[in-house]
């Protein structure tokens, strides 16, 4: 088969067939085992390609690299994946060693279940292919064992409790995937803290330099490029370390960097909301209150 630049499923059912795998028992939820059993077909790989639906990747086995944008990443046995619908993902160089489990979980398939919200909540499906999560042995097995209880309630005779059992076992799965991350932020905190020196860096340097008088205020995607992260994960990532998500960090040097100004300049609040970015003075007031209790001019005030 030659491969395809880039291919759309939109449907579970097509993406079995894409790589040659017979139809799933089930259109809108599929758990694919790769072994030695049920090698990986590389030659059916797309190069490229969008699902509309989740898809969940647990590698066992891994002697290949997977593709994202420009780059490949090496990934250990033991290493998940996260893909959320309307996803641009790359799956290129798996070889036939390479083994892994593969769920698939089309949206509808949570309808009327409270995990259909909970799982848009986990920033790690917005993660890019270099912020996997990498489980440790212990943390291996649990999740093993889940999937492997996904498989048999999968592949079983279908009664009235099918539904509600699988969807219960995927729960578990990830409430156990975002303990395991925020483990993998605290046993790397040094990495970590280095990402937020980082991140100080490139807002005092926006601050000073003038970009706010061209390019407005900073922003989380302008941070996420700076430190080539996702806005997801550098989110969550500060989060552990400092209690704040990218946004309200920003918000903090934004307020630290505004007191600097009201406190040690006779610029006019206009003035100096311009010069950080607002369009609207209004709106730059509004948000010093909020973050403060006090509004520029009162700030002002009680400093003097």
């Amino acid at each position: 088969m030659k491969k395809k630049n880039l291919v759309r499923f939109r449907s579970i059912s097509e993406s079995h067939e894409a790589f040659g795998l017979p139809k799933p028992q089930h259109p809108l939820i599929s758990l694919i085992h790769f072994n030695e059993n049920n090698p990986f077909n590389t030659g059916m790989a797309p190069i490229y390609d969008i699902v509309d639906f989740y898809k969940i990747t647990f590698i066992t086995q891994n002697s290949g690299r997977l593709k994202y944008g420009q780059d490949y990443y090496d990934y250990n046995d033991g290493s998940m994946l996260f893909i959320a619908p309307n996803q641009l993902v790359g799956s290129t160089e798996y070889n036939s060693k390479t083994y892994a489990y593969i769920l698939l979980i089309h949206p509808d398939f949570l309808l009327g279940y409270p995990l259909a919200k909970k799982i848009k909540e986990y920033g790690y499906f917005s993660y890019s292919m270099n912020e996997a999560l990498h489980l440790s042995g212990p943390e291996r097995e649990i999740i093993l064992s889940v999937y492997q209880i996904m498989e048999k309630e999968i592949n079983a005779r279908v009664d009235e409790f099918s539904q509600e059992v699988i969807v219960s076992q995927v729960d578990l799965l990830l409430n156990y995937v975002n303990r395991f991350y925020k483990r993998q932020f605290i046993t790397r905190k040094t990495v970590n803290s280095t990402v937020l020196q980082k991140t100080e860096a490139i807002l005092e340097a926006y601050f000073n330099s003038g970009e706010t008088l061209q390019h407005g205020l900073p922003t989380v995607q302008f941070l996420s490029e700076q430190l080539h992260l996702s806005t997801g994960y550098l989110s969550d990532l500060l989060r552990s370390l400092i209690g704040l998500n990218a946004q309200q960090f920003i918000h903090l040097k934004l307020i630290e960097k505004a007191k600097e100004k009201l406190s040690g300049s006779n610029l006019s609040i206009s003035e100096i909301a311009y010069e950080l970015g607002f369009e609207h003075s209004q709106s730059f007031s509004k948000l010093f209150k909020t973050k403060t209790k006090l509004s520029p001019m009162e700030f002002r005030q009680s400093f003097n």
